[in-house]
């Protein structure tokens, strides 16, 4: 805590105040977390709110594609569909189609280049290109083109025999498909673009094809370029994508547009590269896709398997492939470090997670101690209450139990003691010792009633009891009491029992002392006080206080 600054410190006994305490290092994670904002971290405490996210740096910009400085605009109009055989421009330029054709030839044979101005000019008078097809597309082409040169692209040729290809040695590719069948490189099978894309998003090269079956030279070149088993070799071990079509497709022809193709067969290579600047030519920018190389004529020229393997081995992978290199490990270093920052916001997610369940957790025992605190101290309150609610009662109790003895010991005043009657010594519980004569007429209640109102001093009390009774009505409003209070014991509180032999002298309603033969001739009693539990007493206190 002494590396925090002033305001640090005090937003931190800002929080800590908040949330009556809890621990200073979930809460200095918590306001990390929000750049030190008490209003944030409380929302976050309180409200369950979501850590805010940490912030990304934006992406960066995906490389462009490289615009081939042709207009495609048009692409995608119909092209009204022209017959050769009518048009009048077919019957005045035949005769130089067919000096252009034996030249081809000638040179062909000689294998000596036709020049270009000279090839160009006899493009001049070729007829109009046949429009392109609307239903066509790589796959329809890579179709046909099996069918054509009886191959199989290199994928079913190896699915075909279970056989790998890359790294088996010298042996060629035509031996290892089944039944001695030549191997066609992997075509992709979507778009141009689609290719385009892909080769951009993966760093590779990529080989686009076109061919055109109005030229004589395709054939040929289907037969014996694209199915060289070491140009194929070649494509798949640098992991080439190919692309390929016929111009009489839509996509071909988009392609054959943009990359400004005027013979074919026709073979380019592309690739991401360094965006030359105009100021320096050794200065470089964000990478685009620019067309590396231009193949296009005959197949025993530029075209042919060997003059492309060649170019490949000696010229573009070692100028290509080191700088594809590059991105593919700057692409993996950029992947690696946002898998980091995602790892790392992640854990970040689920340590802010368990601090606030930590604090929440904490606080809920807070409220959860302070509720049980304050549940304690009302109960305790009506505990109070009860308790002192219930000793008013008992002292009430005390109260009128202590008159109505009173009341009996002053009736009992105005009786004459029997000179002639039974002798009776009675022990009272602090000691003392009363004696009395009883007739053997006087009933137990009469008994019961002298020796209750020797457990109180002298009375000064009236004529009446507390209920209005007379002192003539004294065992009646004894009776009263006794059933009132539920029985003898709860009303009287104790017993009378014979000092020897120990024998209980009972209270019974009609009963005389005369009726009981343990009293005839005179007996000494004891006052026995009833034992009560503290719960009987508390449910039931006539005043006594019992002895131990």
């Amino acid at each position: 805590m002494s590396t925090l600054s002033a305001s640090q410190q005090a937003a931190l006994a800002q929080l800590r105040d908040l949330t009556n305490g809890g621990e200073d290092d979930v809460a200095v994670s918590m306001l990390e977390s929000v750049d030190w904002d008490v209003q944030r971290a409380a929302e976050l405490i309180f409200g369950s709110a979501a850590p805010p996210p940490r912030p990304q740096p934006p992406p960066p910009p995906p490389p462009p594609i490289a615009q081939f400085d042709i207009d495609d605009s048009e692409q995608y109009q119909p092209v009204v569909p022209r017959n050769p055989s009518f048009s009048l421009s077919s019957l005045w330029t035949f005769p130089f189609q067919l000096l252009g054709t034996l030249l081809r030839f000638v040179f062909g044979i000689l294998r000596i280049p036709l020049p270009r101005p000279f090839a160009f000019n006899l493009a001049l008078f070729r007829p109009r290109r046949t429009p392109p097809r609307g239903n066509g597309g790589a796959d329809l082409w890579v179709r046909e083109l099996e069918e054509e040169t009886g191959a199989l692209c290199m994928s079913s040729a190896q699915h075909a025999s279970g056989v790998g290809v890359a790294g088996a040695g010298p042996s060629t590719l035509t031996h290892r498909a089944p039944s001695d069948r030549k191997v066609l490189p992997d075509f992709t099978l979507g778009t141009y673009e689609d290719a385009l894309r892909t080769c951009q998003r993966d760093n590779r090269i990529a080989c686009i094809v076109l061919v055109s079956e109005e030229h004589d030279d395709v054939p040929e070149f289907k037969r014996t370029t694209l199915t060289d088993p070491a140009l194929v070799r070649l494509l798949h071990t640098n992991d080439i994508l190919v692309w390929g079509g016929d111009v009489r497709d839509r996509e071909a022809y988009s392609a054959s547009l943009k990359l400004q193709a005027t013979t074919y067969p026709f073979v380019a290579f592309v690739a991401l590269q360094p965006k030359r600047t105009p100021r320096s030519a050794n200065s470089s920018s964000t990478p685009t896709l620019t067309v590396l190389s231009r193949h296009q004529g005959p197949p025993s020229g530029p075209t042919s398997p060997a003059a492309l393997a060649a170019h490949l081995e000696t010229q573009l992978l070692p100028r290509v492939t080191p700088f594809l290199a590059q991105l593919r490990a700057a692409q993996h270093a950029a992947a690696a470090d946002r898998a980091l920052r995602e790892d790392q916001d992640r854990a970040f997610r689920e340590t802010a997670a368990r601090d606030g369940a930590r604090i929440e957790a904490l606080m809920q025992a807070d409220a959860r101690a302070k509720r049980d605190a304050e549940e304690a101290r009302v109960a305790a309150e009506i505990e109070q209450a009860r308790a002192a609610s219930e000793k008013e009662e008992r002292e009430r109790r005390a109260r009128a139990r202590e008159g109505w003895r009173r009341w009996t010991r002053k009736a009992l005043a105005d009786v004459p003691e029997d000179k002639d009657g039974v002798r009776l010594a009675i022990r009272l519980p602090d000691g003392g010792r009363v004696v009395r004569r009883f007739a053997d007429g006087c009933s137990l209640t009469a008994l019961y009633a002298f020796v209750d109102a020797q457990l109180v001093g002298d009375s000064q009390e009236g004529e009446r009891s507390p209920n209005g009774h007379l002192g003539s009505q004294l065992e009646r409003a004894m009776e009263e009491q006794i059933d009132e209070a539920g029985g003898p014991d709860p009303w009287w509180g104790f017993l009378l029992v014979l000092a020897y032999p120990r024998r209980e002298i009972p209270w019974a309603s009609g009963s005389t002392v005369g009726d009981v033969e343990s009293l005839k001739g005179g007996a000494q009693l004891v006052v026995h006080l009833l034992q009560e539990t503290v719960a009987e007493a508390e449910a039931d206190d006539d005043g006594y206080v019992s002895e131990e």
